[in-house]
């Protein structure tokens, strides 16, 4: 005889379930050991009677050698179940166990984790319960900067612990503001993204990447208007580094129409030096806040050798 194990997924809403998952449910009787399964009001909706029993993996491999049992899992449950494969294996005639997925998780479920978690730091922990939008800053620069270095060094496998890192942040914000949680920055992220690529979700062709990016030039020109901003620089954040900043306001400018001469005799000395070697890198099609730190990471690596001979 089966025991036939049904497992959900805590990140899908109870009583949505597989159709599968329904007839395993029909096929004998059902048993859990939580009292506080959250599919269980659905059975009993359904007319399907589930009994609370003390969890045993021996007498659960036994019943279950003389008729087919459905055992409804909770979702940490796998130290429970693997007792109750070791019993059953000790058993003459043990009974076929297969497990039924009930629920499956969708891409980005595990995101649901991280909002849970946060909500509960946010509540029990003195530290994060104190933080605010400001005091947060310097973690947000630096796990942004920690996310860039990996790529740089092309680790690939510390960019997902970064990345990580990274997201908690966006939902540590998230969940200190007041007027808004993190549906709202999701849902506004993808407004957003479906907005600006109708090539996609719309009517509109594009046939090359030269033409998606007209497109989203056109189309967040027109949002500007929409909100009543008139220049083109308007957005641009002035507090990131000097170099990615003139370049972006040069890339911004260009885009615009602005003449080549703006850009010429920019401040004095060394400030109008540097601003020229922007505007020349960015002809030249390279980064100059990238090639800067190419320079810089080489120099550092330069000195320590030199440290290391001495």
């Amino acid at each position: 005889m089966p025991l036939i194990v049904l497992t959900t997924s805590p990140r899908v809403a109870p009583g949505l379930l597989s159709h599968q998952a329904w007839q395993a449910l029909r096929s004998g009787p059902v048993l859990t050991g939580a009292a506080d399964h959250p599919h269980l009001p659905y059975l009993a909706d359904a007319g399907i009677e589930a009994e609370v029993v003390e969890p045993d993996p021996a007498a659960l491999a036994r019943r279950a050698a003389g008729e087919t049992v459905v055992w409804l899992a909770e979702h940490d449950g796998e130290d429970f179940m693997r007792a109750v494969g070791h019993a059953a294996l000790s058993l003459d005639e043990p009974p076929v166990i297969e497990v039924v997925p009930g629920s499956y998780d969708l891409p980005g479920a595990r995101v649901l984790d991280l909002v849970a978690v946060m909500d509960r730091l946010r509540t029990e922990c003195p530290w994060d319960r104190r933080q605010t939008h400001e005091s947060l800053v310097p973690y947000l620069l630096e796990e942004a900067y920690e996310v860039l270095e990996t790529i740089e060094q092309g680790d690939y496998a510390a960019l997902r612990e970064e990345l990580g890192d990274l997201l908690l942040q966006v939902v540590f914000h998230a969940r200190v503001a007041g007027g808004f949680d993190i549906d709202d920055v999701a849902a506004g992220i993808v407004e957003k993204l479906v907005r600006r690529h109708p090539h996609v979700f719309g009517s509109v062709r594009a046939e090359s990447a030269d033409e998606v990016n007209a497109n989203w030039e056109a189309i967040k020109a027109a949002e500007r208007a929409a909100k009543g901003t008139e220049s083109v620089l308007d957005g641009v954040p002035m507090g990131q580094p000097a170099l990615s900043l003139a370049a972006q306001l040069v890339r911004r400018a260009e885009r615009a129409g602005a003449p080549e001469s703006l850009s010429a005799a920019v401040g004095q000395g060394v400030a109008r030096e540097l601003f020229d070697l922007v505007r020349r890198a960015a002809e030249a099609g390279l980064d100059a806040e990238a090639e800067l730190r190419g320079a810089a990471r080489a120099y550092r690596d330069r000195v320590r050798a030199w440290e290391s001979s001495g």
